[in-house]
């Protein structure tokens, strides 16, 4: 596929959720365990931002905070790694939102205390912000909740209307969003708009149930709209789906620490080399080499990461595929 890389002096624009994530000083495989907790900037459009950022690109947000310690602290961490934060809307009426996530070397467990960040409205959506931006990314989590699904929509539509790259990541849990029907027809709606998309291996099976191949799964999304489609599998690698163009690539040897905000660190990697003009394949291996970075430490990736070294990892590192 020839993506057209649209124009803009931001290289990606995130929508959706900006929180404070607490995450547990102990590797334990549930909240019930946890007894000490250690907080963060979290959300995944905001840890996407801070790590595109991180490796050397522009990136905004467009979210809503309260006014409070939880959203200054949250704006200072964005600006501290280079966010702009000009689009970010900081509200009196609301408290920021507030995750307690458990460390873990699998899938988190965690428990979310919904607040601002749902109550982003359409017209607090920048059109400028969509100009200037060369893909405009946005979670389901933000998704499962009025208003701010109808700004997501918004800004992907304003996204089509101008010419952007559009990104959705369907990290769907019923935890978050009970109703799986309404999500679905959500979802539906949103990836008729979509370019790319990142779906994890237990996003697939949560939304299209368990049992199915990986590529009966990539099916289903690009049957949604998106043409360029990446299964993430953990251990198992990464599968590229480039218009129905298949690549298995596998996982590198990584030791983990903690996997919190391991889908958001390669999603960052991957649309950083994208928007930089490699193809789509070449963009899971640098995803990787981001990824393991994350996944040996507790916390986000280092404040600045080289991206050149990064390419030149991913050169060193491909190998034949199937």
């Amino acid at each position: 596929m020839d993506l057209r890389i649209p124009p803009g002096d931001i290289d990606l624009l995130a929508i959706g959720e900006v929180l404070i994530d607490f995450i547990s000083e102990e590797d334990v495989p549930s909240l019930g365990e946890a007894e000490t907790f250690r907080r963060y900037q979290g959300g995944s459009p905001g840890n996407i931002a801070g790590n595109v950022a991180r490796l050397g690109g522009a990136s905004a947000i467009i979210a809503k905070t309260g006014i409070g310690a939880f959203g200054k602290f949250c704006k200072a961490e964005l600006k501290r790694v280079g966010v702009i934060t000009d689009y970010l809307v900081m509200d009196h009426r609301v408290h920021t939102s507030v995750i307690f996530v458990s460390r873990t070397t699998g899938t988190p467990d965690f428990e979310a205390f919904r607040a601002g960040d749902a109550e982003l409205t359409p017209d607090e959506v920048s059109e400028e912000a969509i100009q200037r931006s060369r893909l405009v990314h946005a979670s389901t989590f933000a998704l499962s909740r009025r208003p701010c699904r109808d700004a997501v929509m918004r800004a992907f539509e304003l996204a089509q209307r101008h010419g952007k790259l559009i990104s959705l990541d369907p990290n769907y849990s019923p935890r978050v969003w009970p109703d799986q029907r309404e999500a679905m027809a959500a979802l539906q709606k949103l990836y008729a708009l979509a370019t790319v998309t990142k779906p994890s291996l237990d996003d697939a099976s949560r939304l299209f149930g368990e049992g199915l191949q990986p590529e009966a799964y990539i099916e289903r999304f690009h049957a949604w709209g998106p043409r360029l489609v990446v299964l993430t599998m953990g251990k198992k690698g990464v599968i590229v789906s480039d218009d129905g163009h298949v690549t298995h690539i596998p996982a590198l040897p990584v030791t983990v620490i903690d996997a919190t905000g391991a889908g958001d660190a390669f999603w960052a990697g991957y649309v950083t080399s994208l928007l930089d003009g490699h193809d789509p394949v070449f963009c899971a291996h640098v995803a990787q080499a981001v990824v393991a970075q994350k996944l040996q430490r507790v916390g986000p990736l280092p404040s600045s990461v080289d991206r050149q070294a990064l390419y030149l990892q991913a050169r060193q590192t491909m190998r034949p595929t199937t």
